[in-house]
This record gives C-alpha cells, sequence and structure tokens, in this order.
C-alpha cells in the first residue's frame, strides 16, 4: 500500500514484458492516509491518466418480468439455472483467487465475505427453495430468484441481530448475480455520465468496453482481468487509460469519489492528496505535449536509417476509430474486427447492415487497403445475438469459435462474406480467416467465397474483380508449424501474437491469476513466428503482425529483424512505433534479431533485446 507518493513515470506507453515477467497485481491491500487517500495496484493494460469522478457500476439492475412456462419448459429453465449458478461461482471463485493475495484486515474481510456467496450459492435451502419456485409456480427463473431472496432477505431483516440483518443484502447480492448472469445483462451505456468520469466495476466486458466514448469515459479499473485480454485491448484501441485485476477496489470506492487510473503504471488512487493530484496534472499534460510531438511525424515515411521501408496500418475495433486512424497516419486496416456488428444486440445482423458498416469504413479509407477477419467469436468474446449458436463448453478458447463456428454455421459466413464482397466495390478490400489451422479450411472458404461471389453477380450487384484477397491468420501453433503449406493458398498472412502466445504457451491471457506468465519472447513463440515469416517470404506473399507486440516499442527491432516489414496496431501506437522506426538501423536489427533466435532462454532473450533497444 502506498500513501502519497505516485508510481514512477513509466518508461514505456504499452504493458511491458521483460523476460519471463509481466506487470501483475501487488499482494497489498489498501489503507487509508489520515488524509483519506488510498492507492491500489493492479495490472496496468492500457497507457495513459485520467483524473474524474468515480461511477461504480455493479453490472447493471436487471428489471425482472414473471412469465408463465410450459411443463414442457420445465426442465431447459432449471437447467438454464444451474448455469447461472455455475457461471456465479465461477465468478465468486475467481474473486476468492484474487482476495488471496491481499494482506491485512480488508482482505480478511473481502474473504469472509466471498466465503459467504460461495455458500449461498452452494446451499440447498437457496438454490432448493429456487428449483421448488420454478416447477411449482411454472415461472421463468428470474422471477423464480426474485421472489426467493424477497422471502429471505425479509425474513433477516426481521432479525433483532444486526449482523444477522446485514446478511439480507448479501443474499440480495447474490440473487441479483445470478439474475444478471440469467440475463447475460451487460451495461446499458455511459453517455448519461459526466465527461472525464472513471468507471469502476467488478468486471468489464469487451461489449461492455465497446458502448465506452471517449469524449465521456475518461479510464476504468476493475477487480477482474488480465492484462492481454479483449477488455485490455479494447482499452488500448479506444485510448482509455484502464487498470484491471484490483479486487481491493469492491467496497473501497464510491460514486463521486476522486479518482487517478494511471493505466502506464497499473495504479488508482482514491480521494488523492492534493500534492498527489497536482504531480498526476503534471505528469498528464507531460503526456499531452509528447502526444503533440509525436503527432508531427503523421506524414512523415516509416524509413529506417538504411532506407528500409516499412508499412504502418492501424487495428480497429469499432467504426467510430477510423478518424483517429487516419489522424495517426496509418497507411490503412490491418485489422477490422467484425464483432462490433454482433455486440449489445439480441438478433443477427443483416446482410445490408453489414454492409453499410464495412462500406461506411472502406470509403473512409480511399486506396489504402482495409483488412476486415471474419467472425472470431467465442471464449470471452461471446455475444447474446449468438447465444443460441454456442453450447456450454468448458474451455471457449477451445472450442466452437472463429472460422470453426462460421463453417459449421455457413449462413453467418456467407452473410459476411457477401456484406464484404459487396463493399469491396467501393475500395481496396481484404478478407482474413480467424484461427485457421488447415489447408482445407481455406479451400472450403474459397468455396464458399465463390458461391457467394456467383450469386451476386446473378443479382447484378457489383462486387470488386477480381475478388479481394483471402488472408489467413497465423495464431495458432498449428497454423505456424504448417506455414509453408498454408502459403500455397493463403494470399496473405497476418500473425497473431497474442493467441499464438496464449496457445503455445497454454496461458489464458484473459486471466489476471496467469498474466504474469505470458511472455511472447518466449524462444518458441519466437521460433513458430519465424518459421511463418520464413514460409510467407519463400512463396512472396505479404506478412504482418497485427498483435500488441506490433505496437509495442520494445518488439519494434525484433519484428522487422525477423523479416516482418508490415505492422498493423491501435491508432495510438502509430505515431511511437514510427518513431522508433525513423530511428532503427535494419541491418543491426536484423543481426540482433539473428543473435536472439539462437537463444532458449527467455530472460537471455529478454536482456539481448533491451540492450540493443537501450543503445540505439
Amino acid at each position: 500500500m502506498k500513501t502519497e507518493k505516485p508510481a514512477k513515470k513509466a518508461k514505456r506507453a504499452a504493458p511491458k514484458t521483460r523476460g519471463a515477467e509481466k506487470p501483475r497485481a501487488k499482494a497489498k491491500a489498501p489503507v487509508a492516509d489520515p488524509r483519506g487517500q488510498s492507492v491500489f495496484e493492479g495490472l496496468g493494460v492500457s497507457p495513459g491518466i485520467a483524473i474524474g469522478q468515480a461511477h461504480q457500476r455493479d453490472g447493471g439492475d436487471v428489471q425482472v418480468i414473471e412469465r408463465q412456462i410450459a411443463k414442457s419448459e420445465v426442465e431447459s429453465e432449471l437447467e438454464r439455472f444451474q448455469g447461472a449458478v455455475a457461471q456465479s461461482l465461477r465468478q465468486v471463485a475467481k474473486l476468492k483467487t484474487k482476495a488471496k493475495t491481499f494482506h491485512g484486515t480488508a482482505a480478511e474481510e473481502l474473504g469472509f465475505l466471498l466465503d459467504a456467496h460461495t455458500h449461498m450459492l452452494e446451499s440447498r435451502s437457496l438454490v432448493g427453495g429456487i428449483r421448488q419456485r420454478i416447477q411449482a409456480r411454472l415461472c421463468n427463473a428470474e422471477a423464480a430468484v426474485m421472489a426467493e431472496i424477497g422471502v429471505i432477505a425479509r425474513n433477516f431483516a426481521e432479525m433483532d441481530d444486526a449482523y444477522l440483518r446485514s446478511r439480507g443484502q448479501e443474499v440480495r447480492e447474490v440473487g441479483l448475480r445470478i439474475v444478471r448472469n440469467l440475463a447475460k445483462a451487460t451495461f446499458s451505456g455511459f453517455d448519461h455520465l459526466e465527461p472525464g468520469s472513471i468507471v469502476i466495476a467488478e468486471e468489464i466486458t469487451p461489449a461492455d468496453t465497446a458502448l465506452m466514448n471517449p469524449r465521456i469515459v475518461g479510464g476504468f479499473a476493475c477487480a477482474i482481468g488480465g492484462a492481454e485480454g479483449h477488455t485490455a485491448i479494447m482499452a488500448r484501441s479506444l485510448g482509455l487509460p484502464a487498470v484491471l485485476g484490483v479486487g481491493a477496489l469492491i467496497g473501497a470506492v464510491h460514486s463521486g469519489d476522486t479518482v487517478i487510473v494511471d493505466g502506464s503504471n497499473g495504479v488508482v488512487v482514491i480521494n488523492p492528496s492534493a500534492a498527489c493530484r497536482s504531480d498526476y496534472e503534471r505528469r498528464r499534460k507531460a503526456m499531452e505535449r509528447e502526444t503533440q510531438a509525436l503527432g508531427r511525424l503523421r506524414n512523415v515515411a516509416p524509413v529506417t536509417r538504411d532506407g528500409i521501408r516499412v508499412t504502418l496500418q492501424a487495428n480497429l475495433e469499432l467504426p467510430r476509430e477510423v478518424g483517429q486512424a487516419v489522424a495517426a497516419g496509418a497507411e490503412g486496416i490491418g485489422l477490422l474486427r467484425t464483432e462490433f456488428l454482433f455486440m449489445n444486440r439480441d438478433d443477427l445482423p443483416s446482410e445490408d447492415e453489414q454492409t453499410a458498416a464495412l462500406t461506411e469504413i472502406v470509403e473512409a479509407m480511399p486506396g489504402r487497403p482495409v483488412t476486415v477477419r471474419t467472425l472470431d467469436i467465442g471464449g470471452e468474446k461471446l455475444t447474446s445475438s449468438l447465444g443460441a449458436h454456442f453450447a456450454e463448453t468448458s474451455n471457449p478458447a477451445l472450442g466452437l469459435r472463429a472460422i470453426r463456428l462460421s463453417l459449421k454455421e455457413p449462413k453467418l459466413l456467407e452473410t459476411q462474406l457477401a456484406a464484404m464482397l459487396r463493399a469491396s466495390a467501393k475500395g481496396n478490400l481484404r478478407i482474413l480467416l480467424p484461427m485457421i489451422s488447415t489447408v482445407s479450411e481455406v479451400k472450403e472458404v474459397r468455396k464458399i467465397l465463390a458461391n457467394v461471389a456467383a450469386r451476386l453477380k446473378r443479382r447484378g450487384v457489383r462486387i470488386a474483380d477480381p475478388l479481394p484477397p483471402l488472408g489467413v491468420m497465423i495464431e495458432i501453433p498449428g497454423a505456424a508449424l504448417t506455414a509453408d503449406a498454408l502459403a500455397k493458398v493463403a494470399d496473405f498472412f497476418a500473425i497473431g501474437s497474442n493467441d499464438l502466445t496464449m496457445y503455445t504457451l497454454a496461458i489464458d491471457r484473459g486471466e489476471e491469476s496467469v498474466a504474469h506468465l505470458y511472455n511472447p519472447l518466449h524462444p518458441s513463440v519466437l521460433r513458430l513466428m519465424q518459421f511463418a515469416v520464413q514460409a510467407a517470404l519463400r512463396a512472396r506473399i505479404p506478412i504482418s503482425i497485427c498483435g500488441e507486440i506490433a505496437g509495442d516499442v520494445r518488439f519494434t527491432a525484433l519484428n522487422l529483424g525477423l523479416g516482418v516489414r508490415e505492422l498493423s496496431m491501435g491508432a495510438n501506437a502509430l505515431p511511437r512505433i514510427k518513431s522508433r522506426i525513423l530511428n532503427l538501423d535494419m541491418q543491426a536489427a536484423t543481426q540482433r534479431a539473428d543473435m536472439i533466435m539462437d537463444q532458449y532462454d527467455a530472460g537471455r532473450i529478454a536482456a539481448l533485446l533491451d540492450d540493443f533497444n537501450d543503445a540505439s
């Protein structure tokens, strides 16, 4: 715990990875100083400093409407209820794991509270009572939960003992958690907040992040989350300072408190002292001046000191980021994630809706390539609009997702491809396939693409001629190891370093308890990347990196030294990466990359890379 002195200034804008280490939440519980200031440490996942009033969100209240169900629906309703209870237990268990890392009375109290919640979720009286209500009253699970917890809470409220009376609120909290999971509730939005508000929540999903307008939300901090999860990626893409994995925030901050979020160093300050706030204000202005200075490089070509041209493009999470990419000098869109089309809605987007959204982006980048990735939904990126297409699975990251879902549900893929082909008539569009593992998958998509194109032509719809290039994401070890075969059926490669690292090292990048093990400098990850790059160069097809390491200046020399000449990243990172390229000697970077690839120890690799960066 710290009480006064803010964290030291970060050396790098993006979360650092040094050796086998990754930023991680410190095992410290907060203690307020006499002036009321409290400092928490977590995972700094999106750089920058935000200062504003806290807006605490508990996942949003869910309006419950009771509806009658048929007797034939009882079993499925009971299964839905048990699924919500199981999800609630997993959420509480995750918080309990986080609580064990803290010291002091705050950790002890948090542990007792979460133990009580676990006990309730496992109790026969609560769970059994709700099941009986569903069966007896033939009502939906949400109504049964609210009715049962209402009775229990009223019984607690009538007790003389103050402690027992307080348990009624805990029962309500447990019940609301179950109801939110039943309703798959997402945040309703943030447009009603005061500009510069700091969102504080137990957890924020990628879909919730998509609702944040940077003109209104200044930054956010959560109890749960990892540095490489999709929520963190969304935050970096939107330029929102964010700190995740700060479990001790629960109950320690209230709406209206003044909060500082230091996303560069993973620090959250509640009710800062005047001196602390003044220091952070000074640092924030210094960052703004640096950003303005880098902005002058917008129209400067990214060429190394020895004359090697590099292409810098932007990753897009949401359409509203196009202007930011153009302003940063992006030479195209290296990765447009289409998941935004499916988020925060209960129905599927039509072909016309998708066409309109894609056309708007293509037209905003005249003459420049726009690489559109087909749907990559699964794991942490599940959306309510696709809920019917997924069965419950113990490990969504290894289940039905991405290209696997698209090929299993061809109507989804055909609609997406039709929209992409229609948008391709307006500009330079490329199609990118996620989570490819076999040549047959690419061939099957090509066949579907040809059929969709033929159907559109019969309808008299204008599309690009020839058809847009079809590329492959190299993001699982199987794809990297068969890159030479994939290069024969793909028009280009894009290395997704985030998932490639996750799958190679068996690390859930959204899980803060193992976030420190996530390391793109592991020799196995680098060798897979090198294999894919060399296969692309031999086949003379373009290859880019669109994972998070593309936007981290620490990795620039290594990425280019391996032979990559195209990098795609969040628009905020473009100026800093361009500045690094302008001061880089490609021959020296290649020699250092060759030296690194001879190593087998991640610590030694990190030292060689950092020494090179410090010297150049």
